[in-house]
């Protein structure tokens, strides 16, 4: 395909539902070849027949993150596959939240596996490939697009632990955009506000309808709102770095 990223290789974490998958496809859009990565192989299988049938070209990458040597070899899979890495996407994430004091701690332990582990594994990885790619790539740029949430900038009560692994998230990525970017890889951060996606079904009784109540109302984001500005991000110039990209719900205060 023809395109702004025709000739690049993406890979975007967490892509069976929501923000993956609308991910997924507006790069394949822009002419990237797609890496789709989750753990549900059923639902990548639907998004990869869907991006082939306008002409894309995707790979379905079954794995889970939290693993580190599943995460490595998922990456290697893609370079081996589709000759390289330009772009990566690390989308994956849960939110489950609630207040500290009742709070099961296997839910803190998911969410410091996927949201910052599976995170650290997946550009780990990626990144001597990403280096590579400045080199070797007719755009001589690079992107590690890290997506955080409001959650990474504003702390609110009932979300202690998510918003400690999306601040954690972002401090990470400040560090590394610091190391890498005068390599001309550019590492950016996108934090969406409130997205109608399957995120919040994750939350346990009583919880889910708290969740419910605060957003009653209100006009949500969708997942192609957020798809757009990773495409923004990684579709500029070698000489442009968006560092980060702050999106809200017109209607959303905190």
């Amino acid at each position: 395909m023809s395109g702004r990223l025709a000739g690049t290789v993406a890979l975007v974490t967490g892509a069976s539902s929501g923000i993956g998958a609308a991910t997924a496809g507006s790069l394949a859009a822009e002419g990237a070849a797609v890496a789709v990565l989750a753990r549900r192989r059923e639902r990548l299988e639907d998004l990869a027949g869907s991006i082939r049938a306008t002409g894309g070209t995707v790979l379905v990458v079954e794995a889970d993150i939290t693993d580190q040597p599943a995460a490595a070899a998922a990456v290697e899979q893609v370079v081996a596959e589709l000759g390289r890495l330009d772009t990566v996407v690390n989308n994956a994430g849960i939110m489950l939240v609630g207040p500290v004091a009742d709070a099961p701690t296997e839910e803190w332990e998911q969410m410091l596996a996927v949201n910052v582990q599976g995170m650290l594994y997946v550009t780990r990885a990626a990144l001597p490939h990403l280096l590579r790619a400045v080199e070797d790539s007719p755009r001589r740029v690079a992107d590690l697009v890290n997506i955080s949430s409001t959650a990474g900038r504003v702390a609110r009560p009932g979300t202690a632990v998510y918003n400690l692994t999306k601040f954690g998230l972002n401090a990470f990525s400040e560090a590394l955009r610091q190391e890498v970017g005068p390599k001309r890889l550019r590492v950016s951060v996108v934090e969406p506000g409130t997205v109608d996606t399957e995120l919040s079904s994750h939350v346990r009784d009583g919880v889910r309808e708290a969740i419910v109540r605060q957003v009653e109302g209100m006009e949500l984001l969708r997942p192609e709102d957020i798809a757009d500005a990773v495409t923004y991000i990684v579709t500029r110039d070698r000489r442009v770095a968006v560092n980060e990209m702050l999106v809200r719900a017109a209607e959303q205060t905190w």
